[in-house]
């Protein structure tokens, strides 16, 4: 899990910080096999590209085929990404079923960018079979400000460390 450190799509500033959202993703983790929280973006500053993330994996990793995972809804966006025809070189996408993303629109989205047809069942494009998760991190702020219980959303150390750091509460109003 490698959070960004500056997301070109929000607005710079927002809470919870890059080393927040790390250490979420750190706690996130803890203990699960075969997963890690992932500083790279952070470290490396400015504005977070997926494309650059995959050119420096790639060049520590170079024997290594990388695969990225997003979820549906994110992969039909992909032809309004930074170097999307690079990224799709770079690294394999595993796409989650999320919200209405039907595969044909990712597989019709990736096509786009690649130039050519993707057929179903390409190692370029694999659907993970699993459930859809239908969790967002919009989801799990409105929780929060609503003073509802998101253990069940994020797992009990990530909640803990949302309250222990005031995330996500809604700005309280200057006393008159």
């Amino acid at each position: 899990m490698m959070p960004a450190h500056l997301p070109p799509h929000k607005a710079s500033g927002e809470r919870p910080g890059s080393r927040q959202r790390l250490r979420m993703c750190e706690l996130l983790v803890e203990g699960a096999e075969g997963l890690c929280a992932s500083a790279l973006e952070i470290e490396r500053g400015g504005a977070s590209y997926t494309v650059d993330s995959l050119r420096a994996l790639h060049a520590e990793h170079p024997e290594v085929r990388l695969t990225f995972i997003l979820g549906a809804d994110t992969a039909r966006t992909l032809g309004s990404w930074r170097e999307p025809a690079q990224l799709l070189e770079l690294a394999g996408l595993a796409v989650a079923t999320r919200g209405d993303a039907p595969r044909r629109d990712v597989l019709d989205a990736v096509a786009r960018v690649a130039g050519a047809p993707v057929p179903e069942g390409s190692q370029s494009v694999r659907f993970l079979e699993m459930g859809p998760i239908e969790v967002s991190s919009s989801m799990v702020r409105d929780c929060v400000r609503r003073g509802e219980p998101v253990e069940h959303l994020v797992g009990a150390a990530v909640a803990g460390f949302i309250a222990e750091q005031a995330l996500y509460r809604a700005p309280v109003e200057a006393a008159r």
